[in-house]
């Protein structure tokens, strides 16, 4: 059998192949109102149709665990009652197809309260929406974002519940995997890099200090998920800095740290904490992140990074490169790439049985 469809299990969670996709923003639900935060028919029809094509585990979008923790105003959240019975239904539909929900859990810290990518995607105020970033220190990610206000400890406790209440939700809504999100610049990203935390108290300064809020997050949520369900956590590889940034070393490090404090799979990205970098990008450009966390470490991973065939994925699976890979650009261009992919590998998916005759 072709090692992109072999099963994977992490605790008592069997993902039936080793085709996931990442979250991935649609910046589609209401800014206010009864409705803000909530899933609605586009983001049921857009998960949907990725498990109906034979998706192995499909995390939902970065999903705000307080309303200023939301990316923009159209984020999803999962704070309130009418948020986790609405995912109920997306839950549901994705496991009747066989496919393994899971939930990316997520705080934009200082890169938060910013307009959808296809209006550009600037910071906004109050009048459209917005409300003022906060962060481990009172640095701007840019010039064109506002000086976020520096959190208290109190407040960064606090936050550190917040996910635990979205972690509670989650199990509730039907979700079979979370996963906290600490990459791409957002606040666990931020507590993380020296580039952007300049605190001189417990939560900076030394590697120590600045993994403590991840750490404390990460046990938050594990305390309140259950010990049968796996535990994730997205990670930027590298600011892709020259100095004085969050560094692949440090990443092999945390790995092995998360892993002693529950987590089961390490979600390899780079970059989104530092603006004007050059990245060098190119076919699979993350997967020597993931690749080497693997090999130093015993901590399951899975690659990110333009993997777009289903021979490049069968090649970083089987030369030990990583446990299973994530395809964003290529699942929003064809949700049924796993079928297609089965086919061309020999491998196989589930097919509803309405769709028999695609076979």
């Amino acid at each position: 059998m072709s090692v992109l469809f072999e099963p994977h299990t992490l605790r008592d969670v069997t993902i039936p192949n080793r085709i996931w996709m990442p979250p991935m923003c649609q910046y589609s639900a209401a800014p206010e109102g009864p409705a803000m935060g909530v899933p609605h028919d586009w983001h049921f029809a857009h998960y949907a149709a990725r498990a109906a094509g034979g998706t192995g585990l499909i995390i939902v979008e970065a999903t705000a665990v307080s309303p200023e923790g939301r990316i923009s105003p159209y984020d999803l959240g999962l704070w309130n009652d009418a948020q986790t019975e609405a995912f109920r239904r997306i839950t549901r539909f994705l496991a009747e197809q066989g496919t393994v929900p899971a939930i990316q859990l997520a705080h934009g810290g200082r890169k938060a309260s910013t307009d959808r990518p296809w209006k550009g995607g600037a910071p906004v105020g109050p009048d459209a929406h917005g409300w003022h970033p906060v962060a481990p220190s009172a640095l701007p990610f840019d010039t064109r974002h506002p000086v976020p206000a520096e959190l208290t400890v109190d407040e960064i406790q606090e936050i550190a519940g917040r996910f635990a209440d979205a972690a509670r939700r989650a199990l509730a809504a039907g979700f079979e995997v979370v996963e906290i999100h600490g990459a791409h610049g957002y606040l666990i990203h931020e507590f993380l890099s020296p580039h952007s935390n300049h605190r001189t108290d417990a939560y900076g300064g030394s590697y120590e200090n600045r993994t403590r809020f991840p750490l404390e997050v990460v046990d938050a949520v594990r305390e309140v998920w259950p010990d049968d369900k796996p535990l994730f956590f997205r990670v930027s590889a590298t600011d892709w800095l020259d100095e004085n940034g969050w560094t692949a070393d440090d990443t092999v490090r945390f790995a092995a740290e998360l892993q002693a404090h529950g987590v089961d799979l390490l979600d390899v990205s780079t970059g989104g904490n530092a603006s004007g970098v050059h990245i060098p990008t190119g076919p699979g450009y993350q997967v020597p992140f993931a690749a080497r966390v693997k090999a130093e470490t015993s901590l399951p991973v899975a690659a990110v990074g333009l993997i777009t065939s289903a021979e490049q994925a069968e090649k970083i699976l089987a030369n030990g490169e990583a446990d299973a890979v994530l395809l964003g650009r290529e699942l929003l261009r064809n949700p049924s790439f796993a079928r297609l992919a089965a086919r061309d590998l020999s491998g196989e998916v589930h097919i509803p049985k309405q769709y028999h005759r695609s076979v």
